[in-house]
């Protein structure tokens, strides 16, 4: 038992000291600013709302309570869940949970951790893992339909509901009924400033692909709709997208079709789109008020989608009719009545969606017949509301409260009596406050206050909601419990909060004041006929099913039940089933308005307490005895405070118990009362005396026991030294000494070594050769050689010029030798190519070779020219006799002939002319005429200047003793001028056996006459050296030429 050792604060409220509002506040606050969220009442588990996620959850704390008693841990909603299961189990007893509170108090989630505690202990398999799976898997959807924010609970469940899982006698679930009450549908058409509409209409519009928005007719945007609230369309730590996909999850799970889950959203859609039906004022030919559609578009979508004529549509929202014996007539609705008409519709069909979805979930999860079943109820349901305007609504929750205060003290007396009459001990009447006065006063079936107001809505004439509170005046007004403005005048009492259209209860948990104001609306909830038949006449399967009295064959005159008659039906059932179960009750309680974690409000909890009951209940559980417990757990715990028991009691429990507390003075026979099986103790005053002397004990105990520990754990330690000391010491000895013999016989052996390398050497000294070293290392050096050439025989490259492979050295020794044989082979290669070569493709090599040695890295013309053959002949030749005459014929054949262009000395224009180049001239000729203008001795060009771009400029220097060079240097384009030079530069060569010198430069100096002009070449912006030359005269010794 663990309730007050190390406990912090009263874990018990039944062992509180002194019982009042104060302390209970106090204790509550203490645990919950520890993080100690559960307090007992008993039985009975208060818990109060933490607002973050605590780490006493999952499965490690569920094997935890799983195996231990309802008191031997720290209070727990595992460990009443675990009572619970395991009576059912055990016991064969059906169960029940009853979480009530506050919205924002945590009802939901400890629905959630109950259910989630019983699926994790109870039994394993495919189909329990399945029906598991739908049980929990049911609470999302549920959620996503009955839940919305409001001003205290983001997740506010706005519905009663009540859920029995079914288990086998094995304890494994089987499946489950699911009941909901009083879905509170006025949200669907109106919420308060700070509010939003249930959580399916944001997630629809929020988790819908555009297909399916499309498909439904809807848009994204949440401001386009009247019935959601604008200012609030997103929830802090709430993804409305991920939520739309775990509840279509969820609802496949549990076995709805696709098509079944299409029905449902289109339903929703249809309840969105309602509200965008804008109605307009009217009039018929007499003048009275009518209404009418100012859209049609609104209407016309809402017929596609569901497969009603949007006429008859517009026809039931705007109209209706009133069904006699004898006759109908039909009523036009002024714009008031029309609105009224549609969000009723509106309401209608999102209620009765939601009774179809708890329905078809049913479906999935229900057990057959034949079975035998246990059964655990959890009802998670609204606690007592005491709000600033108390309307119908929570009159209705306010009575299932009473209904349950009442079920709580009959059922928890009735335990006591029960337990008291196990025990054998005499049963004493207790006091306490029986409210079944307040509930007979609300539902007796003749003078009610539910039978009034039903009689009032059925009465003919004219019925108002002043009416109904006039009835309930005269009926009521000397009631102690029933309070309005006309029984405080008669008493002559003055109640400034007492407005004129209210009456007052005074129920269990305080008086509540009701505003009469739309009770008698809200009771009838009525939906005009026509609309119920333009229901059914749609198309749509789902939204036809869920109105069936607007079928003609069944249309019936008989006035539907009341909402208070059904309400009041269901809670008969609920209180029937309840009374079949041993109850278990969760009481939640919100520490503040505002959802703050570690913020408790004194104030807002002492009135939650007051409506929850909690210090009637203590004084329920402490009308007897405030403490019990069975006589072994009782001996285990105190037996250490007589010498008789401790530390070894030989006897049977009781008398061990009777010994403990007959050698104790304060446990007197008033306090104490020994049952058959357990020991009751009366005041809590004797069990924290017990637990007092029980400390004291331990202390001392505690003392004695470290006193031997300490010396045997001396004792223990000097005979573990001893025996290390003496093993020490041995090691020690024995590994020096080995150590010495092996220094020894090291040196023993080393010495020896020496004398017979010694004698051998002395021996053998006459036959040892002094050169057997150099014949070893050369006799090696060649086995490698031999070895190294024979290898490179074998993987020799291809013969092939341009493979440039070559296996490398096996070693540095034979690096350079490798390099001089790749030499060698390369130099082979190459002659072994040139023999193949016929003697003219040896001359065009030589000239190429030639022009590479020219001009390769220079010029910019000369990488082009090199895959381009030397052709020599260029304006055809052999082909012009003419031409042919000029060379005279004694130099040989002419190595080169092409039409070049001379640049002009005077104003830089160019003329084209033809170029022959023979063995020993170059005769330059007019292209038109056929005889030699200019005849150039080679032993006449002094040397040639050319430029490094990739034009074809050049000059012939001339040397000034020849003829033609008085005139000056020769200033030509030629396209072929890296060939023409290369050609004249052997020529030269080879006539006057000297080299002629080729200039590469952007600038130099060309001798016209008998001045000097200095030519600079520039690049032009194309920079190709292709395009047209251009020569431009700077001054009289200066010519600029763009290429």
């Amino acid at each position: 038992m663990t309730l007050l050792e190390g406990s912090i604060g009263v874990e018990d409220l039944v062992l509180l000291e002194p019982l009042e509002e104060e302390s209970m506040l106090k204790n509550l606050q203490l645990r919950y600013e520890s993080k100690e969220i559960y307090t007992y009442i008993g039985n009975v588990l208060v818990s109060v709302n933490p607002y973050q996620q605590l780490p006493i959850y999952g499965p490690e704390f569920i094997t935890k309570y799983q195996e231990c008693t309802f008191y031997e841990l720290k209070p727990h909603i595992y460990a009443l869940a675990n009572v619970a299961y395991q009576s059912l189990k055990f016991r064969d007893r059906d169960q029940c949970i009853l979480i009530t509170g506050e919205s924002g108090a945590g009802k939901t989630e400890a629905s959630k951790l109950v259910m989630s505690y019983v699926a994790a202990v109870c039994g394993k398999g495919e189909q329990v893992n399945s029906v598991k799976e739908q049980l929990l898997q049911s609470n999302p959807v549920l959620e996503a339909f009955g839940n919305a924010k409001t001003i205290r609970n983001n997740n506010s469940s706005r519905f009663g509901k009540y859920m029995d899982i079914e288990f086998d006698f094995k304890g494994s679930p089987l499946g489950g009924v699911i009941t909901n009450y009083l879905l509170e549908k006025s949200r669907v058409v109106k919420q308060l400033k700070g509010e939003r509409n249930f959580h399916i209409f944001y997630q629809l519009l929020a988790g819908a692909d555009a297909q399916l928005l499309t498909a439904l007719k809807l848009e994204r945007d949440i401001g386009g709709y009247a019935y959601l609230n604008r200012e609030v369309s997103r929830v802090d730590g709430m993804d409305d997208a991920s939520n739309f996909k775990s509840v279509q999850s969820a609802m496949t799970v549990i076995g709805f079709s696709e098509e079944e889950i299409r029905w449902v959203l289109e339903v929703t859609a249809l309840v969105l789109k309602l509200g965008n039906v804008k109605l307009s004022d009217e009039f018929q030919a007499n003048g009275i008020p009518a209404s009418g559609i100012s859209d049609t578009r609104g209407v016309r979508e809402i017929g596609e989608l569901m497969g009603l004529d949007s006429k008859e549509l517009e026809r039931a929202l705007c109209s209706r009719t009133m069904a006699t014996a004898k006759e109908k007539v039909v009523t036009a609705l002024n714009v008031v009545q029309a609105q009224y008409a549609r969000d009723a519709l509106a309401k209608n069909i999102y209620s009765r969606l939601f009774n179809w979805i708890v329905n078809r979930i049913n479906e999935s999860i229900k057990v057959g017949t034949g079975e035998k079943k246990k059964v655990m109820g959890v009802l998670d349901i609204y606690g007592f509301e005491i709000l600033e305007d108390n309307s119908f609504e929570q009159f209705v929750i306010n009575y299932c409260n009473e209904k349950l205060q009442q079920v709580f003290i009959e059922l928890t007396l009735k335990e006591e009596q029960e337990e008291y009459k196990r025990e054998g001990i005499p049963w004493k009447k207790v006091d306490y406050f029986d409210n079944g006065i307040i509930c007979n006063l609300i539902e007796h079936n003749q003078r009610g206050i539910l039978a009034m107001l039903d009689e009032e809505c059925l009465r003919p004439g004219v019925v108002s909601d002043s009416t109904f509170l006039a009835k309930l005046n005269q009926l009521f007004s000397k009631h102690s419990h029933y309070e309005s403005k006309v029984t405080q005048n008669a008493q002559r009492q003055y109640d400034h909060t007492m407005g004129l259209n209210c009456f007052r209860i005074c129920h269990y948990a305080g008086k509540v004041t009701y505003n009469v104001n739309s009770f008698i609306d809200k009771n009838n909830d009525l939906l005009f006929r026509d609309l119920s038949q333009a229901m059914w006449k749609a198309k749509h399967p789902l939204l036809r099913s869920l109105f069936p009295e607007g079928d003609p064959k069944q249309a019936s005159l008989k006035r539907p039940p009341t909402a208070g008659a059904q309400f009041k039906s269901s809670v008969a059932i609920l209180m029937k089933n309840l009374y079949a179960k041993n109850p278990n009750y969760i009481r939640c309680i919100k520490p503040n308005e505002h959802q703050q974690r570690g913020h408790f409000s004194r104030e807002l909890v002492a009135t939650q307490a007051r409506y929850l009951g909690l210090l009637e209940n203590v004084r329920v559980r402490r009308a007897g005895y405030a403490f019990r417990q069975g006589y072994r757990p009782f001996l285990e715990r105190y037996r250490l405070l007589s010498r008789s028991t401790w530390p070894r009691w030989n006897g049977g429990d009781r008398e061990g118990v009777e010994k403990i507390l007959g050698e104790l003075s304060a446990c007197t026979s008033e306090e104490v009362t020994f049952g058959k099986t357990k020991i009751f103790i009366k005041s809590p005053k004797t069990l924290f005396y017990l637990e007092e002397q029980r400390r004291l004990r331990i202390q001392q105990l505690a003392t004695l026991i470290q006193k031997i520990y300490r010396g045997w754990r001396c004792r223990t330690h000097y005979q573990q030294m001893r025996k290390s000391q003496i093993l020490i010491s041995s090691w020690f000895r024995g590994n020096m000494q080995k150590k010495r013999y092996g220094k020894m016989k090291a040196s023993v052996l080393l010495i020896q070594a020496f004398v017979r390398g010694w004698k051998a050497r002395k021996d053998y000294r006459k036959y040892f050769r002094s050169g057997a070293a150099l014949t070893l290392s050369s006799f090696i050096y060649k086995s490698l050689a031999q070895k190294f050439l024979l290898g490179l025989k074998n993987n020799l490259p291809s013969t092939s010029i341009l493979d440039k492979k070559w296996p490398a050295a096996p070693y540095k020794c034979f690096t350079t030798a490798n390099q001089e044989l790749q030499r060698l082979y390369h130099q082979w290669k190459c002659k072994k190519f040139r023999d193949q070569l016929s003697p003219k493709q040896v001359e065009v090599l030589r000239e190429k070779l030639c022009a590479s040695e020219l001009f390769k890295g220079k010029k910019a013309a000369y990488p082009p020219s090199v895959p381009v053959p030397f052709h020599g002949d260029y304006i055809g030749l052999r082909g012009n006799p003419k031409l042919q005459k000029l060379t005279g014929g004694e130099e040989g054949p002419v190595l080169m002939a092409e039409t070049v262009r001379k640049v002009n000395r005077g104003n830089g224009k160019t003329s084209s002319r033809i170029l022959l180049l023979t063995k020993g001239h170059v005769i330059l000729t007019d292209s038109k005429k056929t005889q030699a203008k200019t005849v150039i001795g080679l032993e006449s060009v002094a040397g040639v200047s050319v430029t490094s771009f990739q034009d074809g400029l050049f000059c012939l220097h001339l040397s000034e003793i020849s003829s033609v060079g008085s005139k000056g240097d020769f200033l030509l384009v030629s396209e072929h001028v890296v060939e023409l030079l290369t050609k004249m530069y052997r020529a030269v060569l080879d006539t006057t056996q000297r080299q002629l010198p080729i200039t590469v430069a952007e600038q130099f100096s060309v001798k016209f006459k008998e001045s000097n002009v200095t030519v600079k070449v520039t690049q032009g912006p194309r920079g190709n050296g292709n395009g047209k030359l251009s020569c431009k005269k700077k001054g009289s010794h200066g010519l600029e030429v763009t290429v």
